[in-house]
């Protein structure tokens, strides 16, 4: 299974130059908990997170009317194309210990995203076991899980 056939494609995003408190709101409107940064060309240049506005800029004692996403992004994010597979892709989420990829075309376009709950979502197709295991990957559980074989 590709990630094109997991991906959610409706993806909202911010610019470097926009204000933290930017980013926050549409994280808040659009119900998601992390936001790729794009350039003008809409190609991603880098991640912003609700943890990231919590331990970067309001720990920080940060303006977030004035601080602009640049100073608190995560740059280069680890991103993939439609045509990784889902396997591929759980692999890095659980090696870099990350929730979402952003989804970029050739020209490094932003086209979707792929989160855990996407993988959930199809877990018949991805395979339960491939879903709790990355989850735990990330969670850095170690086998620590209550329903742990």
């Amino acid at each position: 299974m590709n990630v094109k056939e997991c991906m959610s494609t409706k993806v909202c995003f911010c610019t470097p130059n926009s204000s933290v408190k930017d980013a926050a709101k549409l994280m808040c409107d659009n119900h998601v908990g992390c936001i790729p940064v794009c350039n003008d060309d809409n190609c991603v240049v880098g991640v912003i997170t609700d943890r990231d506005i919590i331990l970067r800029s309001i720990a920080c004692d940060k303006d977030v009317c004035k601080t602009k996403v640049t100073d608190i992004m995560t740059s280069n994010p680890c991103c993939c194309t439609p045509d990784t597979t889902v396997d591929e892709a759980t692999k890095m989420m659980s090696n870099l210990q990350i929730r979402r990829i952003p989804v970029c075309d050739s020209n490094n376009k932003i086209v979707g995203i792929l989160s855990l709950g996407d993988l959930a979502h199809h877990d018949k197709e991805v395979g339960a076991k491939e879903v709790c295991n990355t989850l735990e990957n990330i969670c850095n559980c170690e086998g620590n899980t209550k329903n742990a074989e």
